[in-house]
């Protein structure tokens, strides 16, 4: 049975060190596949474009944000499976066959979550651990759903699901709102255990309370939508 064609979407900003560990690792571990890496990056100064070329990824451009790289990378992509990864190296190479193995067993998503038996993070302080808490009750309370984590971007999707899930957010709500528009949209979603690493070098993107009360917003705005 030949393996499907996989689409790998990584949102990047000067993340060159990184991708020069990263990218040989994601190619290593899908040697058996037909698969493409696309990178998007936000017009980054330390040569993240370069290093992505040299390994044989496609570079996209997108100035506003994750979720917008995100929307601009499932558009393009060509593979029947479609995976998100950060490339700070906090991602695993060698969970992307189980990511893989739930969209070829039937699911329209599958979620990357640290609070699953076998998952966990060494990236993760308490008051974002406690922040993720709170999100995760607020999301299954108001849309019947039982996720166990929720900001989390590594994930994987069906073509199809990454079209019929209209996703609008620009910035670091897009998980969030891709969570809550697979339940309201009754995919058949499962969650895995994945354990997230420290970043590798570099600064991360995330600013906990900005973008905090950015998933606050994606969670209210989706009950009326």
């Amino acid at each position: 049975m030949q393996k499907p064609y996989v689409s790998i979407i990584i949102p990047t900003l000067n993340e060159a060190k990184n991708l020069r560990s990263l990218l040989p690792s994601i190619k290593n571990t899908l040697r058996d596949y037909r698969y493409e890496i696309i990178i998007v990056d936000k017009n980054s100064n330390d040569g993240t474009a370069e290093v992505a070329k040299s390994n044989g990824a496609k570079v996209l451009y997108d100035s506003k944000g994750k979720g917008s790289a995100l929307i601009k990378g499932f558009k393009e992509a060509k593979g029947s499976i479609i995976i998100s990864m950060d490339a700070d190296l906090s991602h695993r190479p060698t969970e992307l066959k189980l990511l893989i193995a739930a969209i070829e067993a039937g699911y329209d998503v599958c979620m990357g979550s640290r609070f699953l038996t076998g998952g966990g993070s060494d990236d993760m302080p308490a008051f974002r651990r406690f922040g993720n808490k709170v999100f995760v009750y607020m999301v299954n309370a108001l849309y019947n759903a039982h996720y166990s984590d929720l900001c989390y971007g590594y994930r994987s999707f069906s073509r199809s699901a990454t079209k019929e899930l209209g996703l609008k957010s620009v910035g670091f709500g897009i998980e969030t709102e891709i969570s809550i528009k697979a339940r309201k949209k009754h995919l058949k979603v499962i969650e895995i255990p994945s354990f997230e690493k420290k970043r590798g070098t570099g600064v991360g993107k995330l600013h906990s309370f900005r973008d905090g009360y950015i998933i606050l917003k994606t969670i209210l705005k989706n009950i009326s939508d």
